[in-house]
């Protein structure tokens, strides 16, 4: 059982509230209290496929001022189109800022604020349940920071790994949940751990996976239930955090979970195209990508050529 803890956040004049660890914040829903206020619905919306619900959406809104009421999900954001002037008003807190490429903002949930945005904005919001930031605190040794208001803050890695997520409709509905996944995690530990984990605490995953683990991984990304190649799964199967195991794996094989699914699947390609009799379409579909164009993409992308213009080569 996990013991409920209280902890104390400030927002950015310094001022404490207090949160719950262990605890759901009261609120709606951050995607449902965001159309809401935007008034529009996202022009891209995706789940992360994990245990918590992580959620991801891409808006295009026009001006707006309103009170953003309290939500169930912190919400953590970064701007894509052109710079705009945005105001928000927390309580005696009055904040205002330039949002655009490269800043990120961060709602904690549970907390209430009003907005006014001055312009049209491009934006990207990660929806991410207090219990997943408590689950990585737990397994993440050391201290962690509190979550805080954050408005439009300069954080090139944040906002980086924020456009990254949006990954590429094209690619294979599998693998993009695990290359979501992983992003997520990396998003999670930031903003617990600060910008300098990744220097911190190599322990475990300096010298990579032992060679049985590596062996049982490898097996897991190897077949053809998605389930069994899900992060988590992933991880647990090594006993370590999802972050550790992520650089482990890479100190192993030398590419990330995601990159090396990808390349075994077209690795996969490469043999079924060596039939002549298989139509290339076919391979496509097997391999989860939704069309054609997409498959020749990756493929070009991981050979050097098309799938016909590879068979033509090789036959």
């Amino acid at each position: 059982m996990v013991r409920l803890r209280t902890s104390f956040r400030q927002s950015e004049t310094g001022k404490a509230t207090s949160s719950y660890a262990g605890h759901s914040a009261s609120g709606v829903p951050a995607d449902m209290e965001m159309e809401r206020v935007l008034r529009t619905p996202p022009i891209e919306s995706l789940n992360i496929h994990d245990p918590f619900e992580t959620r991801l959406a891409r808006w295009k809104h026009q001006p707006f001022h309103d009170v953003v009421k309290p939500m169930s999900d912190h919400v953590v954001m970064t701007y894509l189109g052109a710079m705009q002037r945005l105001e928000r008003v927390s309580g005696r807190d009055y904040r205002s800022a330039m949002g655009r490429r490269g800043t990120i903002t961060v709602i904690p949930a549970g907390s209430s604020s009003r907005w006014d945005i001055h312009g049209p904005m491009d934006i990207v919001q990660l929806y991410m349940a207090p219990q997943l930031l408590d689950h990585i605190a737990q397994e993440c040794p050391g201290s962690t920071r509190s979550l805080i208001e954050i408005t439009a803050r300069p954080d090139a890695f944040l906002a980086a790994l924020l456009e990254k997520s949006l990954g590429s409709p094209d690619n294979p509905s599998f693998l993009e949940a695990l290359y979501r996944q992983q992003i997520t995690s990396l998003i999670a530990v930031h903003l617990l751990k600060g910008p300098d984990h990744a220097a911190e605490d190599p322990g475990r995953a300096a010298g990579g996976l032992a060679p049985h683990v590596l062996r049982t991984v490898l097996e897991r990304l190897s077949s053809d239930d998605e389930l069994d190649f899900s992060l988590g799964a992933l991880a647990a199967e090594a006993n370590l955090s999802r972050f550790h195991f992520c650089r482990a794996f890479k100190k192993s094989t030398g590419v990330s979970p995601h990159e090396w699914l990808r390349e075994r699947r077209l690795e996969q390609a490469m043999g079924m195209l060596r039939d002549p009799r298989v139509l290339i379409t076919d391979v496509a579909g097997q391999l989860g990508y939704a069309t054609l164009t997409a498959f020749s993409v990756a493929f070009k992308r991981h050979t050097g050529l098309t799938p016909s213009e590879w068979r033509n080569a090789v036959l």
